[in-house]
């Protein structure tokens, strides 16, 4: 017979409030602690973001605190980025506008899992505030407002691409595109994953006419949400404090700055940090009782 479905991973949702209370672990514990690193991880997992606080601002220890997680992802952009409003490559993240919130890699097949922040200066200038908004809480509100609107976000397929750089063309696959809100296929009412970056949308060749107002209405039903007061999170990084986003969950953008503002950090796989946090979860996941070796019977097979 069938099996039951497995249970949704818990999520903790947040709204703007979160500024009070942001979940945030110390450098010092997650270097030295396996067990740290496991509690740093499910808060990743449970609020899609965390704060490292204590970071010394160098790009050693930044990638050093990256690859406790796993190693590092390579894309266009290289491994581990050591930016500025350079435009170094025909990406808007290397000017110095505001950027609305958004998901990376939506022109990926296979958007990057995690992202990693760190901001080792701003010189001579000012803004550059960093937003953070919760995919899920948002899409909650929208479904909670706008039923329809939340059901053609979940169905309708936009293809994406990125062409910044001329020796590049990328396009997710299938080229008839994903939605903006993806569910799981068993568990239908589980959101799994937000996929949503305008400037990197392509044309809607797919969409039926009869459905493209409609659309359209659901897409600004959607930035309402995303865009409320209520939804955004605005926080000034500052060097020292490594900030890391579940790509998949969590929106992120920055207002527009002045000056000299250098960033570095780097992008981790979805499989990657989840297959650590998996492993630390069957080691840790019992309180106080470490497991050292993996049963047969091990409930992740």
């Amino acid at each position: 017979g069938t099996q039951p479905p497995p249970a949704p991973e818990e999520k903790i949702l947040w709204s703007a409030g979160i500024v009070k209370d942001p979940p945030t672990v110390q450098y010092e514990d997650i270097m030295s602690d396996e067990l740290a690193v496991y509690k740093w991880l499910k808060k990743i997992d449970q609020f899609g973001f965390c704060f490292v606080t204590g970071v010394p601002p160098t790009t050693k220890d930044t990638e050093e605190v990256i690859r406790r997680i796993s190693f590092i992802r390579h894309t266009q952009y290289g491994g581990f980025w050591d930016f500025t409003s350079d435009l170094a490559h025909g990406d808007t993240a290397y000017t110095n506008l505001g950027l609305p919130a958004h998901t990376d890699n939506s022109y990926f097949t296979d958007p990057c899992g995690l992202q990693v922040f760190h901001l080792l200066s701003h010189e001579q200038g000012t803004g550059g505030q960093t937003l953070l908004v919760d995919g899920f809480y948002a899409a909650s509100i929208l479904k909670e407002l706008y039923p329809d609107s939340y059901r053609l976000l979940s169905t309708v397929l936009v293809p994406t691409h990125s062409a910044g750089d001329e020796e590049f063309l990328y396009r997710a696959r299938p080229l008839s595109g994903h939605p903006i809100l993806q569910h799981d296929p068993i568990n239908k009412d589980s959101l799994i994953q937000v996929r949503y970056g305008n400037d990197h949308r392509s044309a809607m060749r797919n969409l039926d006419p009869s459905n493209m107002m409609a659309w359209y209405d659901a897409l600004r039903h959607w930035n309402k949400c995303l865009t409320s007061a209520d939804s955004e999170y605005w926080v000034q990084l500052t060097a020292g404090t490594v900030v890391v986003v579940d790509n998949h969950r969590v929106l992120h953008g920055r207002s527009a700055f002045t000056g000299k503002r250098r960033m570095c950090g780097a992008y981790i796989g979805l499989d990657d940090w989840r297959a650590r946090l998996d492993a630390l979860r069957g080691r840790y996941g019992q309180g106080r009782v470490v497991i050292k070796e993996r049963s047969v019977w091990d409930l992740g097979f």
